[in-house]
Formats: C-alpha cells, sequence, structure tokens
C-alpha cells in the first residue's frame, strides 16, 4: 500500500512538472520550419576554388562556423546549420521575413583587402594587359558605379580585424551610416606603416572585389583604426558589419537548393498534425473502451499520461518539433496501445485460469514485461539509427519516437499497473476486462 502511495505521487509530480514545463505551448516548444514557415537552403562550399594545400574538410568546417556567427548576428530565432556529406551545408531560417537579405549575408564571400589606386595607369591598357601588377574593379557608391584601377598586390586583409561596428557620426558623407574597423596588434601595426609610407595616394577599400571608398591618405594612421564608407544605408552597413565580424569564406558558397515555406502553409501543417493526433486519440480510445470497458478507461490514462510526459520533454530539451516530429506523436500513442492490448490479453488468460483478479493483474504485468521492452528497444536501435544518420526532419522524427517509446514503457508498466492495484486494493473479486 505503501509503494502505490509513492507511485501515485510519482505519477502525479511528472504529470505536473510536465504541464508546467509546457505551458505556454507557443512559448515553450521549438516548432521546426515546416510548422512556422520559413527558408531552407542547401549550399555547396566551391573547395575547388581552396588555396593550395588548404584541406577541404576544414574549410567546410569553417564555413560552417562563420555561416553560424553571421545567422546568430543576424537575429534569426532557432537557426538549424549543419554539415550534409562533404561540401554541402543545410541552413534552416525559421520564421524568416525578407529572405533576399538573409541569402545575401549568407552567401557573402566577406574578403576585405587593402589595396593602393593607381591614378596615373590608363584603363584601357590595363584591360589590354599592357601593364603588369595592376587590375581593375568596379567602385561602388550607392546605386553609382564606376572602374577603378589598383595596385594588384595586397597590402592587408580582413583576417586583421578584432571588431567591425556601424556608425552614424563623423563620417565624410554627412550622417550617413559607416563601418568603424578595429584591427590586431599585427594589423594596427601593417596599416599604421601602410599609411605612413604612402601619404598622398589613395587606398582602396575593397570587399569581395568591389571597391567600396578609396580615400586619400592625409598622414600616417596609428591606433588600428579604419572606416569603410560607401553610401551605405543603416540595414546594408548593419549586415556588411555582421560579415566582416564574422570573418571571410575560406572558399566562395553557392546555393544549390533553395525552399520557402510560408507561414500560412506552416500553419495548415500544425492544424493538420493536431487534427490528426486529435482523431486517432479518439479513435484509439473508443475502440479501447468498447472493447475492454473498464480497463479501456485505464489504457486511455495511460495515454494521456504519456502525450503530456513526452511533450513535457520535448519542452524541457528544447528539442524542435516538426511535422515528423508530430507522425512520432501519433505512433507514440499506436504503440501505447500495442502495449496495453498485450497485458489486458495476457490477464484475461490468467483470469480464465481461475486467478483472482489481483493475481492475474500481477501475473500479466509480469509475463508481459519483457515482451514490451524487447519491441520497445528494437523501435529505439531503428529511431537511434535514424538520428544518427538522418537529417532535419528526420532527426526530428527521431527525437520524438525516441522520447515517446522509453515514456511509454513507464506508462504501460508503472502507470497502467498503478491504476489497476488502486482499481483492486479492496474486497474486489472480478474485474472488467
Amino acid at each position: 500500500m505503501q509503494r502505490n502511495k509513492w507511485i501515485g505521487w510519482l505519477i502525479f509530480g511528472l504529470v505536473l512538472g510536465s504541464i508546467i514545463a509546457i505551458f505556454p505551448p507557443d512559448k515553450k516548444i521549438k516548432r521546426g520550419l515546416d510548422l512556422v514557415g520559413g527558408m531552407h537552403l542547401v549550399l555547396e562550399v566551391e573547395t575547388e576554388k581552396l588555396h593550395e594545400g588548404t584541406n577541404a574538410s576544414d574549410a567546410v568546417d569553417r564555413a560552417l562556423e562563420i555561416i553560424r556567427s553571421r545567422v546568430d548576428q543576424f537575429g534569426v530565432s532557432e537557426p538549424l546549420i549543419q554539415c550534409q556529406g562533404e561540401k554541402w551545408i543545410v541552413v534552416e531560417l525559421p520564421e524568416i521575413k525578407d529572405v533576399d537579405r538573409a541569402k545575401k549575408l549568407i552567401g557573402e564571400t566577406a574578403l576585405l583587402e587593402f589595396k593602393l589606386v593607381d591614378e596615373k595607369a590608363n584603363a584601357d591598357d590595363v584591360k589590354a594587359g599592357k601593364v603588369p601588377g595592376r587590375e581593375i574593379l568596379p567602385m561602388k557608391r550607392g546605386d553609382e558605379q564606376r572602374e577603378i584601377v589598383l595596385e594588384s598586390e595586397q597590402l592587408l586583409t580582413g583576417a586583421a580585424l578584432t571588431n567591425a561596428a556601424v556608425r552614424t557620426d563623423g563620417g565624410s558623407f554627412g550622417n550617413e551610416p559607416y563601418i568603424a574597423l578595429n584591427f590586431n596588434s599585427d594589423g594596427a601595426e601593417k596599416f599604421a606603416k601602410l599609411t605612413g609610407a604612402n601619404v598622398g595616394r589613395k587606398l582602396a577599400i575593397i570587399l569581395d572585389s568591389s571597391v567600396y571608398s578609396a580615400p586619400n591618405i592625409k598622414q600616417r594612421i596609428g591606433g588600428g583604426k579604419a572606416v569603410i564608407e560607401g553610401g551605405f544605408t543603416m540595414e546594408t552597413a548593419h549586415d556588411l558589419a555582421i560579415v566582416l565580424r564574422a570573418g571571410a569564406m575560406p572558399a566562395p558558397v553557392k546555393i544549390i537548393s533553395e525552399e520557402i515555406v510560408g507561414p500560412t502553409l506552416g500553419q495548415d501543417s500544425v492544424h493538420r498534425g493536431i487534427l490528426v493526433g486529435i482523431a486517432s486519440l479518439l479513435a484509439i480510445s473508443l475502440f479501447m473502451i468498447i472493447y475492454y470497458r473498464f480497463s479501456g478507461f485505464i489504457a486511455v490514462a495511460g495515454m494521456i499520461f504519456n502525450m503530456i510526459i513526452l511533450m513535457g520533454c520535448i519542452a524541457l530539451m528544447k528539442a524542435t518539433l516538426t511535422m515528423p516530429g508530430i507522425a512520432g506523436l501519433i505512433l507514440t500513442i499506436g504503440m501505447s496501445t500495442d502495449s496495453n492490448v498485450l497485458i489486458f490479453e495476457r490477464i484475461r488468460e490468467e483470469l480464465r485460469l481461475g486467478k483472482t483478479p489481483r493475481a492475474a493483474i500481477a501475473a500479466g504485468y509480469r509475463r508481459v514485461l519483457w515482451t514490451i521492452i524487447d519491441s520497445h528497444v528494437t523501435a529505439l536501435i531503428a529511431a537511434i539509427v535514424l538520428f544518427q544518420f538522418g537529417s532535419g526532419p528526420i532527426k526530428g522524427f527521431a527525437v520524438t519516437l525516441s522520447f515517446g517509446l522509453a515514456i511509454n514503457v513507464f506508462t504501460a508498466v508503472v502507470v497502467t499497473k498503478a491504476i489497476f492495484d488502486w482499481r483492486s486494493a479492496g474486497q474486489v473479486t472480478e474485474i472488467s476486462i
């Protein structure tokens, strides 16, 4: 009797804790891209364009970290960013509103370079290859664009940066936003030497093969500070500062697959998933109650406890619920029913042998226990394999199913048994099954 009391308090604590963890569900349970809408991208790192001697696998890992840093600073809630295969990166951005801006932010190489401007060289001669050591790049100023001749030697790169921040005070173009750069000690020393040796010349600040500004060097600049000006809006300046802080990609990346899920479609998936879950729960409950009478009510109670505790675990573990995850929930309902059917049929057999209700219940649970564990462990192994080798939605299904299987063993063997024990605790001479 004392044992049943403690089990009852354990069940009550788990259910109450799960309800607290879930509430409110729209704030506590993270929903995947297919439920809230957003953007799904598959990016390919162009490893064939890496510098000689650079490890392709390391370059992909570096690109992954840079993309993650950019997305985190962009402010997307609960993004999914992971490697897939040898040179592909999957990016899922739920509830993203400005798709084009996000794509530009993610795919930009962000190679920052400093080169000197050659104002004497003729652009036509450079194009004809008559002037060695020179190149022509476009110079941007808002929507305007013109060509500028540069010395090809790369004097300094963004690898020396420690910070890039947006400012609006004190720029050459009034109150237009500009980007303030801070170099590390080595970069500051190089920048000071560069500006000191080229007073009176123009220094081009280049990002991804486009010149953003080319100010005159009036004096040696110490302190490791510089600015990028180029007719920015606050939004474009903010995005450029993000990619500069995150660093340049080790190789260009290109989008090879793009899928946009609208919020309306995601909301429709939620409604359909909830509808299917409720319909399956009601159908199974009706069958169990009709076929097993009072014991059917016990099975339904076990299924409800299963769902509550499972949703509580999802909320506590901060797992992402996707449409396949909802399918995992529904499969868990089926597994719960299967366990109860095994138990009830075994209890019926024990009753036919002439045992008392209490003895029949005890024998039924004892003799079916390992069958239930065996079936659930087999399914759990499959779920673990799916999680290990699957990606995105497949992992969501595997996570939900794994939690559901573990909780189902508890509810089928402990929760329903506790209810049966409570039911047969008095002078009960028969049980409805």
